[in-house]
Formats: C-alpha cells, structure tokens, sequence
C-alpha cells in the first residue's frame, strides 16, 4: 500500500508561489495555501488546494511549510501571529534575502521551535516543477533528507551544505550575473540607438555575443581550475589588450552622451589591474581587483 505524500502548506501565491503549488498538486501533495489577498488563492483552489483564513491555520494544516514571499521582512510579518504553531515543522524560505539574512531567519525559526532550510528558485515561474528546474539549498542535511521528495516537485534540489546563508549567497551570485547583463545589454541597445540602429535589429546581433560567451570560455584552459591556483596566463588574451577596450567603450559613451556608471566600473578592474603590472596577464586577474583581502 503506497505512503501518502507529504503535505505541503505554501505561504504567498504570487507567479511563483503558484506555480510551486500547481506542481506539488500534480504529483498528488495535499497543498494547504494562504495568500494575504485571498483573491489570488482561486486558482490553485479550483485545482484542489485548501485555502486556510489565517497564517496560523496554513501552519498548522502541515509539517512541511514553504515560503514564497518578496523577503525575509515579509516571513516575520506574516508568521508573527502563528509562532505557536511553529514548534517541530520544517520552515523552506524560498524569498529572497541576503546571506546574512537568511542566517537570522534560521536563528528566529529556531527561536520557535521550528526546522529551517532556506533556498533559491533558480527558474523563473513557468518552467518550476519541468526538468530544467532546479533549486538551492541550504541548511540541516538531516532535514532536507526528510523532504526532500517534496521540493523535489519544484525542481532538483542541489544541496549546499548546513550553513543556512549558503544557498542564498548562490542565489545571489547568479543574480549578479542576470542583473549586469541585463544592464550590459541595455547599455548596448542605447548605445547604438545613437547611431541611429533600432533596438529590434541590435537585440539579435546583441544576444549573439550572450550566446558565444559560454564556447569562448570552455575553448579557453579551464578558467575555474586556473582561479583556484591563481594563475592568470596571458597567451588567449591579456589586461593591456582587454583594458584598451574598457577604455575605448567609456570613450564610446561619453561620446555618444549615454550612462557611463556601467562602463567606468568595468574600466576600474582594468585599471586597477594595469596600475600593479599585471598588463600581460589574462583578463582574469581583475578578480583581485574585486576580492575583499587583496
């Protein structure tokens, strides 16, 4: 005779919230869910989760409760009337936060009597529960191994280890990829927008720079083995040669009377770099540029 699958309360039904709860249906959880505006709850209702009138009740329907609000600030602000159904359930807080704050959560989630992992959704809402998602996560192994069946239903979990800030601090990295390459794409668009290129013909010429990034690396030496070692050969590509560039694309916007903000933070690691003679080195020593104990 089959187990029953865990059940799930699910805590903030905006896009991703909703999707996590569409998925955990499909594989057959019972899903308890509150939202501060009730409204957005119908839905999921319709496809069969329970909709509880109170924090406190969406707590207590489940061992299992997951979080998907806009931060941390938000957890404290919705959970501060159902403290006392904390005790023994396992806390999974997929918003948002800084590192830091990710480890006072766990501390107050502890305060409670509560388990606490914390994680990051590394998809946007459409693709959760497809096999392209995957997730964060971090915190008590020993509490993951009890769910991790269930989070499995909103991607594969890829595990970081016990310190709650982990997966947050990954979650983070990525985003400061996503982010600056938005704005670097952005910038780009402006830019020929100057010489008179619409945006709709530069973005397919754009995107294909995005595109080659990943073949350009991987033809390159191994770029992650070479930071480890902390060796920077400069026979690809070198500071002098990549610094000029920096340069002459502040040049470029200043000429062209676009943001310089984006550009001149570029052309700084260049600059710092060349100031301490690393000219002939590779690109890749601008990472000293950004470390904290250089």
């Amino acid at each position: 005779m089959n187990q029953p699958l865990t059940a799930v309360t699910v805590i903030g039904l905006g896009p991703m919230g909703q999707a996590m709860v569409h998925s955990l249906l499909a594989a057959g959880h019972p899903v308890t869910v509150w939202n501060r505006t009730a409204s957005r709850a119908d839905e999921v209702v319709a496809a069969g989760a329970q909709l509880a009138d109170s924090p406190a009740k969406a707590v207590a329907a489940s061992d299992l409760v997951i979080l998907s609000l806009t931060d941390y600030q938000a957890m404290y602000d919705v959970l501060d009337s159902a403290t006392s159904e904390l005790t023994g359930r396992t806390i999974v807080n997929l918003s948002s936060e800084s590192p830091d704050g990710t480890r006072r959560g766990a501390e107050w989630a502890a305060s409670h009597g509560a388990h606490f992992l914390t994680g990051g959704v590394m998809v946007p809402a459409p693709m959760v529960g497809t096999p392209d998602a995957y997730v964060y996560i971090s915190g008590p192994a020993d509490v993951l191994s009890l769910h991790q069946d269930a989070l499995a239903r909103i991607g594969s979990v890829r595990y970081l280890g016990e310190d709650p800030g982990l997966a947050q601090l990954m979650y983070q990295a990525h985003l400061d990829i996503f982010l600056t390459s938005l704005s670097s794409l952005l910038h780009a668009v402006a830019l020929l927008e100057t010489g008179g290129i619409k945006p709709s013909a530069a973005l397919p010429e754009l995107m294909q720079t995005i595109a080659d990034i990943p073949p350009i690396l991987a033809a390159g030496e191994d770029l992650g083995a070479q930071l480890d070692a902390g060796k920077h050969p400069g026979h690809l590509s070198t500071i002098t040669m990549m610094g000029a560039t920096a340069d002459h694309l502040v040049e470029a916007s200043e000429a062209a009377g676009i943001d310089t903000d984006l550009p001149r933070a570029v052309q700084a690691h260049y600059s710092w770099a060349r100031s301490r003679g690393y000219g002939a080195e590779n690109w890749s020593r601008i990472i000293d540029a950004i470390r904290p104990y250089v």
